[in-house]
């Protein structure tokens, strides 16, 4: 039995789908989700659902019992996600669960005054704790969504071009459907036992290269402007974006400015048997047909 937490989320939903795309009976998968609700588009699908959350340590002991493979998608709460994902790890040798694998994040440095040190810390200290469950694992070094690209653009972006603190940095923004993919595989697999995979685009781009490639699409030049940390946060909750939202985009932009997000060594090409989806090909295929 696979058992998949934050199944209901898009990285968990694209897993299943490639799951089942790859000739895995949906009987075989198992969800865990907040509410009947949430899950019903994958109960119709076939797969088994268990109600539990990262805060309620018990139901996490009844899902994960008489799992085989756990795919533990790292929670999306800052304040108690250390609490949390240690509490999963937990459960999961608790219930017998014999191979966990879990999303963790592409970094360049374990220190803790790194610039995403606030997403970092709790990453490592739930690696450490699954490496030191006696349990088989398997740790999946995601990169930063691709998807999430045109968020931080803006929607204006072609007429008042990329506003964004990253300075000259690179970063080998992924496609999360390529992330899924490659997590199905690895799932379906063998011998990924007490592995770590660097799940990254192989190709590192900077904003000034993202620009460039817009300026083909629109015909005209966009600009690229690196701001200060300051300005770009003052900027952004001048405009009604909450704090901690300003916050948290400033935070990834100094991390690529860093260069913790740059993959030069990437598992992700094997793990799909094809290449990835590269920055041009999303970029296209968002603004050239506008």
């Amino acid at each position: 039995m696979i058992t998949i937490t934050g199944a209901t989320g898009q990285l968990g939903v694209a897993t299943i789908d490639f799951l089942i795309q790859k000739g895995l009976d949906p009987s075989k998968i198992t969800a865990l989700a907040r509410s009947e609700e949430k899950a019903l588009a994958l109960r119709q699908k076939g797969v088994n659902i268990k109600l539990g959350n990262y805060n309620e340590y018990s139901s996490l002991v009844e899902a994960f019992k008489g799992t085989d493979k756990l795919l533990f998608i790292s929670s999306n709460e800052m304040e108690n996600r250390d609490q949390q994902q240690v509490s999963v790890v937990k459960a999961a040798q608790e219930a017998g669960v014999k191979h966990i694998l879990y999303t963790s994040i592409q970094r360049q440095s374990d220190k803790t005054d790194s610039p995403i040190a606030f997403v970092t810390l709790s990453h490592i200290a739930t690696e450490k704790a699954i490496k030191e469950s006696g349990m088989a694992y398997t740790i999946l070094r995601n990169n930063l969504y691709m998807d999430g690209l045109p968020w931080v653009l803006g929607e204006k972006v072609f007429e008042s071009g990329v506003f964004y603190p990253a300075q000259d940095g690179r970063i080998a923004y992924t496609l999360r459907s390529d992330m899924a993919e490659a997590t199905a595989n690895i799932l379906l697999g063998d011998n990924h036992e007490n592995k770590e995979y660097n799940i990254s685009n192989p190709y590192s781009l900077s904003f000034i290269e993202i620009a460039e490639h817009l300026s083909v699409i629109a015909d005209k030049h966009v600009n690229y402007f690196s701001p200060t940390v300051e300005l770009y946060k003052s900027i952004l909750t001048g405009s009604g974006v909450p704090e901690f939202v300003a916050d948290f985009l400033a935070g990834f932009a100094q991390g690529i400015a860093a260069g913790e997000f740059v993959a030069a060594d990437t598992d992700l090409p094997r793990l799909l048997g094809r290449e990835a989806v590269g920055y041009k090909e999303f970029l296209n295929s968002l603004y050239a047909t506008k």
